[in-house]
């Protein structure tokens, strides 16, 4: 009885601080994102940031690995050596989330960053939607009427004197964003269900060989977009502190998005990453001298009723 208590606590720490740390790596990444810019643009390439989040990923994993190694041993949950079959849906979502980040960059053609946030809220419920029809796991009704809360709670929070400009935005525009959220929805929930279909296999394995499908594929981007700007300029150029800085922080919150897929679900990660966009908000209150408006105080206060409701209905299940 006291051992299924301890390991039931056990499992509830391990939950709250992958679900923390995704929180604040999320809330400090659309800032330094911000700042890697110079003049209004990137100067450096964004395939190659890309593909050093994806390899430093990978790195962390096998550096991980080989600790658990060291003091495990080699088992069978934890070795490196797989099947075809398990390894083969992997490509998957590394493809996924190669176009969703590349479309991250180029949506700003479109639209200014205040709407991307904005628009950025289709992600809530093509999550919800996805998660029910993959991994066929139901909401209750409370739940759902909760998941329309958040995001009319973080659409509302994100609202501001030049919010009208969304609806102006190009046909284009909205499509990226609709395809964004779907990419990002289907690609997440897909790896949710990868990771939880052998509980026991290793979190680190099944990182590594997910990273090394992404460095391929942002190998690929690179000879296709920008070969010549890397050759002719060199892999590094135009990095800066804070593009190594952004690097890091994209590479530690992959490998926090994983963990939370592992230990908890989507439905957390999508409540976790929401709290974070408030969060981005007040830290630039400080950082650019951001005005918190009424709306955000509103909106916060409809996020935090659907996070009160996600839970009621969690526990009425």
């Amino acid at each position: 009885m006291l051992g299924g208590s301890s390991n039931v606590q056990s499992k509830w720490k391990r939950k709250s601080a992958v679900t923390l740390a995704l929180t604040v790596l999320t809330s400090s990444q659309a800032i330094l994102i911000v700042w890697s810019k110079r003049a209004g643009k990137y100067e450096y390439s964004v395939t190659t940031a890309n593909f050093l989040v994806e390899a430093l990923k990978c790195a962390l994993s096998l550096a991980a690995l080989t600790r658990t190694w060291r003091n495990e041993g080699v088992t069978e949950d934890n070795r490196l050596n797989t099947s075809l079959d398990e390894v083969s849906v992997y490509p998957i979502p590394a493809a996924l989330y190669l176009v969703k980040n590349l479309l991250q960059y180029y949506i700003f053609a479109y639209v200014d960053a205040p709407g991307y946030q904005i628009l950025k809220n289709f992600n809530i419920i093509s999550t919800g939607v996805l998660y029910r029809i993959i991994l066929k796991k139901q909401l209750s009704e409370i739940q759902w009427a909760a998941f329309i809360l958040l995001c009319a709670g973080c659409t509302t929070a994100q609202l501001n004197s030049n919010s009208d400009q969304v609806l102006k935005t190009p046909v284009e525009g909205w499509l990226m964003a609709i395809v964004m959220a779907v990419l990002s929805g289907f690609a997440g929930v897909y790896t949710e269900a990868i990771i939880k279909k052998r509980p026991s296999r290793n979190i680190n394995v099944q990182n590594f060989w997910l990273y090394v499908f992404g460095m391929a594929f942002n190998a690929i981007a690179i000879v296709v977009q920008d070969f010549d700007a890397v050759m002719n300029k060199g892999f590094f150029h135009g990095y800066s502190l804070v593009t190594v800085l952004m690097i890091l922080n994209h590479a530690l919150s992959g490998i926090a998005v994983s963990m939370v897929m592992k230990y908890a679900d989507n439905i957390v990660k999508v409540y976790s990453t929401s709290v974070a966009m408030l969060l981005t908000a007040v830290l630039s209150v400080f950082l650019f001298g951001f005005h918190l408006s009424l709306a955000f105080f509103l909106g916060s206060t409809v996020v935090s009723v659907a996070i009160y409701l996600h839970s009621i209905g969690k526990l009425q299940r």
